[in-house]
Order: structure tokens, then sequence, then C-alpha cells
């Protein structure tokens, strides 16, 4: 087999450009295992001084069934290898992976992908090949007893794959169309009006008290009195708990009612809003 015969394998088997593989096949006279060792070896070295990069593209998977639901962001630094096959494909089989192990992390990128090797290897060889930092960001899979899971994909980049998605759990042994459709409905709520908990009891306390720093350092300056300062504190924290907390906000179909209204109405006595997730690339 004649040098260029072995680059163009090379090339086949790695992805990585003829450059690389011509100066790999050189450095190993003509080896080929030893040139992918090699090309691996600088591919490693490659990706360590992407990874100082920031990557704030990227996708997020959706993977599962209305019982059991995953979420998986990927980042990397351009929109437009956001749209690349590779990464798409790459992506795609890691969010099958995720939902697989529960989004446990460690677990994942040790996990076996289809040609063999880890995920933590594909994506050494990915960034590779692309040239741009690629990063693994949150994970979270949602599966509850005696729930149905709905979820809803925004600015979709293709099939399970966007910019944006959300996955919400609802607790209820109702199946009917009216749950299946208020869980299509609510998800796309969650995307749009962004709520931090599902109730205002359940608002993480450090989240309270930065807002509550924030509204007092506001009204120290304002020149009011400390009693009016103090109902205006008041107003301004119940607020912000009303229009963060999922329950409380404004309907996104009908703003006069709050989300709370829509699942009295619909009259199903079991029917509770157990969690939910939203991913979205830049947040």
């Amino acid at each position: 087999m004649s040098d260029i015969e072995k680059v163009k394998k090379l090339r086949e088997a790695t992805g990585a450009g003829f450059k690389d593989c011509n100066l790999a096949i050189k450095e190993s006279q003509g080896d080929l295992d030893k040139a992918i060792e090699i090309l691996r070896v600088k591919g490693i070295s490659k990706a360590s001084k992407k990874m100082s990069r920031e990557a704030k593209e990227g996708v997020v998977a959706v993977s599962g069934n209305d019982h059991k639901t995953s979420l998986i962001e990927v980042n990397c630094e351009t929109d437009f290898v956001a749209k690349n096959d590779d990464f798409i494909n790459f992506v795609k089989e890691l969010s099958d992976l995720n939902n697989i192990v529960n989004s446990n992390i460690e677990i994942l990128k040790k996990s076996k992908m289809s040609n063999g090797q880890s995920v933590d290897e594909n994506l050494v060889a990915l960034i590779a090949k692309i040239g741009e930092k690629i990063t693994i960001g949150k994970t979270k899979t949602i599966e509850n007893s005696g729930s149905i899971n709905s979820k809803y994909l925004h600015t979709v980049v293709k099939d399970n794959l966007a910019k944006l998605a959300v996955a919400v759990s609802l607790e209820t042994k109702d199946n009917s169309e009216a749950v299946i459709g208020f869980g299509k409905q609510l998800s796309m709520h969650i995307a749009a009006s962004n709520p931090i908990a599902v109730d205002q009891d359940s608002i993480d306390q450090s989240i309270i008290d930065k807002e509550q720093e924030l509204v007092t350092e506001e009204l120290k300056n304002s020149g009011k009195p400390e009693e009016i300062a103090k109902k205006i504190s008041l107003g301004k924290m119940n607020k912000f708990k009303e229009e963060n907390a999922l329950l409380t906000q404004a309907w996104v179909m009908e703003p006069k009612k709050k989300v709370q209204d829509i699942i009295k109405e619909l009259s199903i006595s079991d029917l509770k809003i157990k969690e939910f997730v939203r991913f979205k690339i830049g947040e």
C-alpha cells in the first residue's frame, strides 16, 4: 500500500486533516496503527489547548418517553459547528446514553459509544477533528412514579436537538387527552416564562436573599421614610416570588389567569405539577 493510500485510510479512520495524516504516516514509518496513536495523542494536545476558550453555542438534546425524559446540553464555540453533522450525530448518541444512565455525568463520560470508545475518547476526537472547544453541560432526567411527562423544543436544530428544551412531569392517574394537551401547553409556557420553581415556597432561599439585597440597596438611595420603604420592599418581594413561581405566573395563553387557575379549571382532582426542567443555550 502506497503512502497516499495509507493517508487516505488514516483520514477515513480518524477524520483528521490531510496534513496531520501525512505527517503521522511519516512519523510512524508507514505503520497505520502507530499513526492512529500519534494522531490520538496530538488530538488530546489540540483539545487541551482549545478547552481554555469559551463555548456558548451548542444544542440541548431530549431523549426518552412520557415516563422517563432526559435533557442534556452540549456546548461548542459557534452556531456553525452546532449544525455540523459530526457534532449532531455525536450529541444524538450521547443523548440516548444520557437517558440510560439517568444523567449521571461521571458514568456517562465512561460509557461506551457505538464505535467501542468511551464518550470522553469520542469527545476528544471530535474536538481534534472539528477544531472547536466542545463541552458537556447540564444534564437532567425526570422520572416519577404515577406521572406523565411532556416536552417542548424551541428553535429546533434537527430532530430532538434544539436551542431551548423543556420537560415537565405531571402527577396524575388521568392520562386523558386533556392532561396530555395541558402538559404540552405547560411545557410551552415554561419555555416562554422561565419560572425558577414550581411554587413560591420552593424558590431557593439564596435567590430570595440575593433579590432582597438588590431591593434593599435600591430603596436605600430612594430617600423614602423607613416604614414606607419596608412596605415597598415587601411588595417588591411578593411580586418577585409571584412572577417566578410557576403556579402563580400569568398563563401565557390567557394572561388574565394564572397557571394554578388553569389547573383548577381542568377539574382533575389528583393533577399536580411534580417538577420541570428548562435548558437554554447561553443561559
